[in-house]
């Protein structure tokens, strides 16, 4: 696998309903105590607003402008309109962040593409297992952590223990040596 950027990216995939965003809001504030400056890329499958309609950026975005940069003191969104195109890639997204003040960059999705990633299993919604026929996945991080054997190249995480994800995360980021 090359590296897709110069900030480690490691994803978290599952089939949808299995709890990869509740697990992502949970190991962030988790990885920001171990003093990792995180940040996220989620694909989204469908059409999607950050701005809230009837808010100014919603009514002018709407109104025709193809980019809205809505900045305060705080924070900047862009928002780019590009009508209908293929579903963006990683590797083009990745190249939108600031690795200069990032340690890790998280991605909930893009399971089909070749990167480090979790999948997250729970054994009661029956989906099947994207392991072992991804070799980029490095860990399965589950409800049942017993159903799965570990290997060398894949650890087994227990899915209801967000602090031992973070663990285990925060060390595969020291291991990348970028951090």
């Amino acid at each position: 696998m090359k590296d897709l950027a110069p900030t480690p990216v490691l994803g978290f995939i599952a089939f949808s309903g299995t709890g990869k965003t509740t697990l992502l809001e949970q190991l962030i504030p988790l990885l920001r105590k171990r003093e990792l400056e995180v940040a996220l890329i989620k694909h989204a499958h469908h059409d999607f607003d950050i701005d809230i309609p009837g808010k100014d950026s919603y009514r002018l975005r709407k109104a025709g402008a193809s980019q809205t940069l809505v900045a305060s003191r705080k924070r900047w969104a862009l928002i780019t309109e590009h009508g209908e195109l293929p579903e963006p890639d990683l590797a083009g997204l990745l190249r939108q962040l600031d690795h200069d003040r990032l340690d890790l960059v998280l991605v909930e999705g893009f399971k089909h593409e070749a990167f480090p990633k979790i999948e997250l299993r729970r054994e009661s919604l029956g989906k099947p297992r994207l392991y072992p026929d991804d070799d980029a996945i490095i860990a399965v991080a589950t409800d049942r952590p017993a159903a799965i054997a570990a290997t060398r190249s894949l650890s087994v995480l227990d899915l209801n223990q967000p602090d031992a994800i973070a663990d285990f995360v925060h060390q595969w980021v020291i291991s990348s040596g970028k951090a």
